[in-house]
C-alpha cells in the first residue's frame, strides 16, 4: 500500500507531517502561520505599537524558527494596517557573517581559540552588527536595490526621503558610510548613488584642495619669475618650490591626516565588519569638519557611541514612517565558532542580556534562545541579573508544548492538508483501541513539533509497508503505534 492511498483515505492531499524544519515546511507557509500559534505567543509577540523585548528558551525543534517567521507576517501585517504606528524589522540570524571579520580583527594568539574569541566580544560589537543589518536593508530601499535573497518588504517613501532635512541626510549617510555593508555594488559607489539621491554636497569639502591648487600655482609663478629675473638661485629655487608646496598643501594635508585618523580608529574598532580605511577616509571627507564635529562615532571600545548612534537611525526611521524598531535574534547555535556547544552559545548572546538595551524606548529585541542556555541563567550571580533584569523582559523559560497543543496543531495541519477542509482528526488514522487520551499522553511524551511529525510520518511508512494496495488498512494498529513511539521515545531521550 503507498503512503499516497493512505493518506487519500483520510482526505488528505499532502502529507502534513513531512517536513520538519518551518524554514522549508509548505504547509506552515502556506496554511498555518497565521493561524495556528503556541500558547505563549501573545507573550512573545506583544504589542507591535510599543516594541517591547521578549526572551524565548526553547528546545531543538520547539518551533522558535516558526515563530520567528510568524513574528515576521505579523509585523508586516501589522505595518499594512497601522501604517502610522509602522514597526521597522530587523533579522540577526547570520553571525558567521559577523564573527569572521570579528575573529580576524583579534590578534592571533586569541584567533585559534573559539573560546577566546567569543570571550572578546562585546555589547558595542552585537550593537554594530545590529545597525548593519537596520541600515543595509534602508540604505537598498532609498537606491531601489536589494542585498539579500531574503529580503523583508519594508517600503519607504521617497517623498519623505526629500523631506529629510540637512541634518538628516548626513545622519543617514554617515550611518551608511559606517554600517552599509552589501552584495550588490562597491561601498564606495552605494555611497556616492545615496548621496546623489539626498543631494547631499558640500562646497566647503573642497577649500582645502582649491586653495592647495591656487597656492601651489602662486607661489610657482612667484619663483618662477624671480628666478627668471636672476633675483634667486637654482640651489634657492630648489629649497623655495618644496617650501612652497608643503605650504600651499598645508591645510589640505592638515585634514587629509585628520581624516585619516578618524578612518582608522573606526577600522580598529568596528570589529564585525571589514573597512578598507583609504576607502572610509575618502567617504568621510565628504563631511565638512563642522558636519562631523561631536558626531558620535564607533571609534572607541565602548557602547555610548553606539546608542547616539542607534538613537540617531531611530530619529531617521521615524521620520521615514517607522517609529518602531524590533530586532529578531536566532540561530545562535548555528555559527562555526559555537558549533552548537552551550558554553559558547553563553559567551556569545550574555552581552546582549543588558537591560539598557533590552529596555531602550521604541525598542524591542525578540531573542530565540536554545534551552540549553535557560540553565545557565539560574546560575548566574546577581551582578548579571541586576545587568540584565530578565524580571523584566517577557521571558518564556520554557517553550514546551502540552499533549492538547500538539493533538491541536496536527488537527490544524491536517485540516489544512485535506480536500475541501474535510479531513479526519487525528484520531481517525488510528484504530479505535488507541485512544484520544492515549494520543494526547504519547504526543506530550514527545515534547516538541518536530519530534512530533518525525515520529508520525515514520509510523505511517511503517504501516503503509505492511499492507498490500488489494487489501488495504486505513488505521494504524495500536501495536505498531507502541513500538514505533518507544523507538521515538529512546531516540529522542539519547539526543
Amino acid at each position: 500500500m503507498t503512503e499516497q492511498e493512505f493518506l487519500l483515505h483520510h482526505n488528505l492531499t499532502r502529507n502534513p507531517f513531512s517536513d520538519e524544519d518551518a524554514q522549508t515546511d509548505a504547509v506552515f507557509r502556506d496554511s498555518c502561520i497565521s493561524g495556528t500559534f503556541h500558547p505563549s505567543w501573545s507573550k512573545v509577540v506583544g504589542d507591535p505599537r510599543q516594541p517591547a523585548t521578549s526572551i524565548v528558551f526553547g528546545p531543538k525543534g520547539s518551533g522558535k524558527t516558526a515563530i520567528r517567521l510568524q513574528l515576521k507576517q505579523h509585523i508586516l501585517q501589522h505595518n499594512r494596517q497601522s501604517p502610522d504606528t509602522r514597526v521597522y524589522l530587523v533579522e540577526l540570524d547570520d553571525f558567521n557573517s559577523y564573527l569572521g571579520p570579528f575573529q580576524q580583527s583579534l590578534p592571533r594568539r586569541v584567533q585559534a581559540s573559539p573560546d577566546k574569541v567569543l570571550q572578546s566580544l562585546h555589547l558595542w560589537d552585537h550593537m554594530d552588527a545590529i545597525l548593519c543589518e537596520a541600515v543595509t536593508p534602508l540604505v537598498d530601499r532609498i537606491l531601489g536595490t536589494s542585498s539579500t535573497l531574503n529580503a523583508i518588504d519594508q517600503s519607504i517613501d521617497m517623498q519623505l526621503v526629500h523631506k529629510l532635512d540637512r541634518g538628516q541626510r548626513r545622519d543617514l549617510l554617515l550611518l551608511a558610510t559606517i554600517y552599509d555593508r552589501s552584495a550588490v555594488g562597491t561601498h564606495v559607489d552605494r555611497i556616492r548613488s545615496l548621496r546623489m539621491k539626498l543631494k547631499f554636497f558640500s562646497l566647503t569639502t573642497w577649500f582645502p584642495f582649491i586653495l592647495g591648487v591656487l597656492l601651489s600655482v602662486l607661489a610657482m609663478v612667484v619663483i618662477g619669475y624671480l628666478y627668471a629675473e636672476e633675483a634667486l638661485s637654482l640651489r634657492a629655487v630648489m629649497w623655495l618650490v618644496p617650501t612652497g608646496l608643503a605650504l600651499s598643501w598645508a591645510s589640505y594635508l592638515h585634514r587629509w591626516v585628520r581624516y585619516q585618523l578618524f578612518a582608522s580608529k573606526i577600522c580598529k574598532h568596528l570589529r564585525v565588519i571589514t573597512r578598507d580605511r583609504s576607502q572610509l577616509r575618502s567617504l568621510l571627507l565628504s563631511f565638512s569638519r563642522k558636519e562631523l564635529d561631536e558626531q558620535p562615532l564607533p571609534s572607541s571600545n565602548r557602547s555610548d557611541d553606539r546608542y547616539a548612534l542607534l538613537e540617531k537611525l531611530q530619529l531617521l526611521l521615524r521620520s521615514l514612517g517607522y517609529p518602531g524598531l524590533i530586532v529578531i535574534v536566532d540561530r545562535v547555535d548555528e555559527p562555526d565558532l559555537v558549533n552548537g556547544m552551550s558554553e559558547r552559545m553563553k559567551l556569545l548572546v550574555w552581552p546582549l542580556l543588558d537591560n539598557k538595551l533590552l529596555k531602550h524606548e521604541s525598542f524591542g529585541i525578540k531573542l530565540l534562545l536554545p534551552s540549553e542556555l535557560q540553565y545557565y541563567t539560574d546560575r548566574e550571580t546577581r551582578e548579571f541579573h541586576e545587568r540584565a533584569r530578565l524580571d523584566k523582559q517577557n521571558v518564556v523559560p520554557s517553550f514546551d508544548w502540552t499533549g492538547e497543543a500538539l493533538y491541536d496543531l496536527l488537527a490544524a495541519r491536517m485540516k489544512a492538508c485535506s480536500s475541501r477542509g474535510s479531513a479526519s482528526s487525528p484520531k481517525g488514522l488510528f484504530d479505535p483501541q488507541v485512544s484520544e487520551q492515549r494520543l494526547v499522553s504519547a504526543f506530550q511524551s514527545l515534547k516538541t513539533p518536530r519530534n512530533l511529525f518525525r515520529f508520525l510520518y515514520r509510523l505511517i511508512t511503517e504501516h503503509c509497508k505492511k499492507y498490500r494496495s488489494e487489501s488495504p488498512q486505513f488505521q494504524i494498529a495500536s501495536d505498531l503505534f507502541e513500538s514505533t513511539l518507544a523507538v521515538a521515545q529512546s531516540e529522542e531521550r539519547r539526543a
